[in-house]
């Protein structure tokens, strides 16, 4: 298994460049893409154990 990991600017840090913005979409596509994995690997039972069902994953996935 893979997993890409960047060192995320401390809150408050406001840098503007093209290299910080790719590496802020790529550290969410991330992290979205675990979560997703993540909570697709439970059970149904254990979904509802949390107050999720199937079709809740994409949403949550994406802090919706």
């Amino acid at each position: 298994m893979s997993a890409i990991d960047f060192d995320r600017a401390p809150v408050g840090v406001h840098a503007n460049g093209i290299g910080t913005r790719l590496r802020a979409t790529i550290t969410r596509w991330a992290d979205t893409r675990a979560t997703r994995n993540e909570l697709s690997r439970l059970t149904d039972r254990e979904l509802d154990d949390i107050g999720l069902c199937r079709g809740d994953i994409e949403r949550v996935a994406r802090g919706l």
